[in-house]
């Protein structure tokens, strides 16, 4: 049970859901000293930053901006250079380079009682294996209440803030341009559509590094192997905001 006085971490990732977890961990502990936070990306779009301080004036409190001290520029392509590493099924480095090891520095230096993330009420099962396998004092405000996915973005707008670009570019969330968890061919022609000069550098940087970043008929290929005209299935509305904890896209 969450007591008067405890510390909350409400991790931000400029995607509507979490969002609206701050918002939503702000008005149900009011007695709670939270600290809402951010890791920013390099590969995000710039207009992420723009809803960053939308929200932040949305909920009347600072947003925390925590970086890493391994990779203080915070690109995922610097990391994926220098791990010669880009992406498992386990998942990507730089998650774990630009998100949860800043995480970590600051939970050694900032005492925290709950955690908050962007899990919504249709990631109830993601929420719990975060639970099993990285935190047992989550607080999942989203699944609690019932939030879905769609219903944060209406809230979002109801609000008057306007979602950040990339979701009426066709995009299911606010990660990384060419985000290099996906799988999915679909996804990545709306890459090479949309953002042409990422899809070259993440084929050109996949290439050289031996990475096989998407699967068409459930055989991995380069990217530079991907008919631009191959139209596979729809990207899934479940591609989870990048946070603390990332699963590969299939």
């Amino acid at each position: 049970m969450v007591k008067s006085g405890d510390k909350i971490a409400v991790w931000f990732s400029c995607g509507a859901a979490s969002a609206v977890a701050a918002k939503k961990t702000l008005e149900l502990y009011p007695d709670c000293d939270i600290r809402i936070l951010n890791s920013p990306i390099v590969e995000e779009d710039e207009d992420n930053r723009r809803f960053l301080d939308d929200v932040q004036e949305w909920l009347g409190r600072p947003i925390e901006i925590i970086r890493s001290d391994k990779f203080p520029s915070q690109s995922a392509v610097e990391v994926w250079d220098k791990r010669r590493f880009m992406s498992s099924v386990s998942g990507a480095p730089c998650t774990v380079e630009l998100k949860k090891v800043p995480r970590q520095i600051w939970e050694a230096n900032n005492e925290v009682d709950w955690h908050v993330l962007g899990f919504t009420a249709e990631e109830e099962h993601r929420a719990k294996r975060f639970v099993l396998t990285e935190r047992d004092n989550l607080l999942p405000v989203l699944v609690d209440e019932r939030i879905g996915k769609v219903e944060c973005m209406e809230i979002i707008s109801t609000a008057g803030i306007t979602l950040p670009r990339v979701y009426k570019m066709g995009y299911p969330n606010a990660n990384c341009i060419g985000c290099v968890k996906a799988t999915s061919p679909t996804y990545w022609n709306l890459v090479r559509r949309t953002h042409p000069e990422v899809f070259e550098q993440r084929a050109k940087q996949s290439r050289d590094i031996g990475v096989k970043l998407t699967r068409v008929n459930n055989e991995r290929i380069f990217l530079d192997e991907l008919d631009k005209d191959y139209e596979g299935q729809p990207i899934k509305s479940g591609f989870a905001e990048c946070g603390l904890f990332c699963e590969e896209v299939k």
